[in-house]
């Protein structure tokens, strides 16, 4: 089986509480960079530090999970990274307008971290990173 470990997911993130639950949950296995807002989450990438996916709050200060979804679209350099909207924003509307603007799938908060990690895993094996075992 892979190396789970040298997949590297950037998570956009302000609330403490959230970060700590997606780093020790996540972080078991994948190599997980948190940072407050998508502006960070954008700086880091545009210096080359380039993840395997990026999971985004769809509120952080500065810019938010629908910008940072917008400029990695939008860039000829990042817009085939995948993107996870995590949200307490439970509305439909907001789901889809979402997944229209690019993102790759959208994570209603509260969420079970099993399912979050199956769903990364799903992205990982649709992108290629990841191979499918039965």
């Amino acid at each position: 089986m892979e190396d789970l470990n040298n997949i590297k997911i950037l998570v956009a993130e302000d609330d403490m509480f959230m970060q700590t639950i997606l780093q020790e949950y996540l972080g078991k296995t994948y190599r997980v960079q948190i940072v407050a807002n998508g502006l960070d989450a954008l700086a880091q990438m545009q210096r080359g530090d380039i993840p395997d996916l990026v999971i985004a709050d769809l509120k952080t200060p500065e810019l938010d999970g629908l910008g940072l979804i917008t400029q990695i679209r939008i860039s000829d350099f990042f817009n085939s990274i995948p993107v996870i909207v995590l949200s307490g924003e439970e509305s439909s509307a907001k789901r889809i307008e979402c997944l229209n603007k690019g993102a790759d799938d959208f994570v209603v908060k509260p969420f079970n971290p099993d399912e979050l990690e199956a769903r990364i895993k799903v992205i990982l094996r649709r992108t290629g990173k990841l191979k499918f075992y039965v």
